[in-house]
C-alpha cells in the first residue's frame, strides 16, 4: 500500500466531502431519501468522527462518516430495525437538542478504486474505531452492508450473516473484516435501506423493464426489489447486518 494519511474531517475540513472514483454503485443505491437529507450533513455535525485518507501527493482516497446517538432509554434500548436510516435520524434529533451521545454508527467506509484490495478499508475502519474512542465513546455500531450477499438474493440475510468459514470467521468479506477488528455480530437490521420510486424511475436507475408484478432481481441488489405495475411503484427494502464494536474510549 501507498503511504496514506488519515485524518478526521475536523483537522482537514477542507477535505471533507471530497469526490473520488470509488469504482462502480449502482445507480439505484443513490437514491435513498434519508442519505439525500443528512449523509453529508455528517461532515459539518459530527466531524472528529468523520474521516478522511490522502495519498503522497495529497489525492483523497478512501474516507469514513459516522454519527453519534444515545442508545437506551424509551424507543432505543435496543439497535433499530431500521439500521442506517433510523440510526441517522436518531444522531441528527439528539444533535439538534443537545443530547449527549453514547454510541457512534459507522455510515459508510469508502475506497477509490485505485486503492481498492490492498487493506486500505481494514485500515479506515481501525481507525475510525480510534477516532470514536478519542471522541469518548466506548462503542461503535455498524449497519454493514456484505458485499457478497447481491450474489444470492434469496437466501436470507440471517442465514447469510451466520455463515462461516472453516476457521470460524464470517464468510463474506467485509463481516469478516468486521471481526478481525473486533467487531460482533448481533442481529440484522431488516429495513436498513429503503429506496421507493415509479416504474419509470426504476427502468431508469436499472435499465430493466419492470413490466411485472412481484420480486425482481436486479443487479448489485441484496434481496429483490418489488414491483406493484397496478401502483405504478417498487421498492427496495435492504436488510443490513448489525456489528458492534466495544471500544477503549482513551485510544
Amino acid at each position: 500500500m501507498l503511504p496514506i494519511e488519515i485524518t478526521t474531517v475536523a483537522e482537514r475540513p477542507g477535505l471533507g466531502g471530497s469526490e473520488f472514483n470509488a469504482g462502480p454503485w449502482p445507480e439505484f443505491m443513490r437514491h435513498n431519501r434519508i442519505s439525500d437529507a443528512y449523509f453529508f450533513q455528517s461532515l459539518k455535525a459530527f466531524p472528529a468522527i468523520c474521516l478522511i485518507a490522502t495519498s503522497a501527493d495529497g489525492a483523497v482516497v478512501a474516507d469514513a462518516h459516522a454519527v453519534a446517538f444515545a442508545l437506551g432509554g424509551a424507543g432505543r434500548s435496543k439497535l433499530p430495525a431500521g439500521g442506517w436510516e433510523q440510526a441517522v435520524i436518531w444522531a441528527f434529533h439528539d444533535a439538534d437538542r443537545g443530547v449527549a451521545p453514547n454510541t457512534a454508527c459507522a455510515l459508510n467506509i469508502s475506497v477509490a478504486a485505485s486503492c481498492q484490495e490492498q487493506g486500505l478499508s481494514g485500515l479506515m475502519l481501525e481507525e475510525l474505531r480510534r477516532a470514536v474512542g478519542a471522541f469518548g465513546l466506548s462503542t461503535l455500531i455498524a449497519p454493514v452492508r456484505p458485499i457478497w450477499k447481491h450474489r444470492e438474493p434469496a437466501t436470507s440475510m440471517t442465514e447469510y450473516a451466520a455463515r462461516v468459514r472453516t476457521d470460524g470467521l464470517p464468510y463474506d468479506p467485509w463481516l469478516r473484516t468486521h471481526v478481525r477488528a473486533g467487531g460482533q455480530i448481533i442481529g440484522v437490521a431488516p429495513t436498513s435501506w429503503v429506496i421507493a420510486g415509479s416504474l419509470t424511475e426504476w427502468r431508469s436507475w436499472t435499465g430493466l423493464s419492470f413490466d411485472r408484478d412481484g420480486a425482481i432481481d436486479v443487479p448489485s441488489a441484496l434481496v429483490p426489489v418489488h414491483c406493484n405495475t397496478r401502483a405504478d411503484h417498487a421498492i427496495y427494502v435492504e436488510p443490513n447486518v448489525w456489528i458492534r464494536h466495544t471500544l477503549d474510549h482513551t485510544s
